[in-house]
């Protein structure tokens, strides 16, 4: 049975969306295929439609949350704030404590560096595009992306408490 192209689009959509925020949380090998077609209100078998394997949505899953980002800096750069509260929100402990919600790049880095070519270049791609809604001087701009996502996965590795919120308040003083 044929779906109307908007219905399988919104499906898809959906799919992608609940594959990012799931990997976010958890990472590629931790969520099933499974998991993420109930997240989405649909069956194991719909996957197949969509996509021809994980590996494909961990690709798609991780462009969306990219693109995601780069909204996110698109929007705060349109503001008249500046730098400063971008920074606070993203070292926070509401960042650190729901990487789901958060950035891909934080989440997932040391997963696509150990990944494949497509899934590295699907990254790759969005941390340019992040770049580009940055603008100003490149460099600068790796920089800062660099400590940002730094200090958000050195917050979230640790155990102690005190020494997470340590280091996300000594980055947000230094990149802000």
């Amino acid at each position: 049975m044929r779906y109307p192209a908007e219905e399988t689009a919104a499906k898809h959509e959906r799919i992608v969306q609940e594959a990012s925020r799931l990997f976010r949380e958890r990472g590629f090998e931790n969520v099933t295929v499974g998991e993420v077609m109930k997240a989405a209100g649909l069956t194991h078998g719909a996957f197949y439609a969509h996509f021809g394997s994980k590996q494909e949505l961990q690709e798609a899953a991780v462009a969306y949350g990219q693109e995601l980002s780069a909204g996110r800096v698109r929007r705060h750069k349109a503001t008249k704030r500046g730098r400063r509260p971008y920074a606070d929100r993203y070292l926070s402990s509401s960042h650190r404590d729901n990487p789901g919600d958060g950035c891909t790049m934080a989440a997932l880095a040391q997963e696509v560096a150990r990944s494949t070519p497509e899934l590295k270049a699907a990254f790759e791609q969005g941390f340019e595009n992040i770049l580009t809604a940055v603008g100003g001087d490149r460099k600068e701009a790796i920089f800062q992306a660099a400590a940002l996502l730094g200090g958000v996965v050195l917050a979230r590795a640790v155990r102690d408490p005190r020494l997470s919120d340590e280091i996300l308040e000594s980055v947000r003083k230094k990149v802000s």
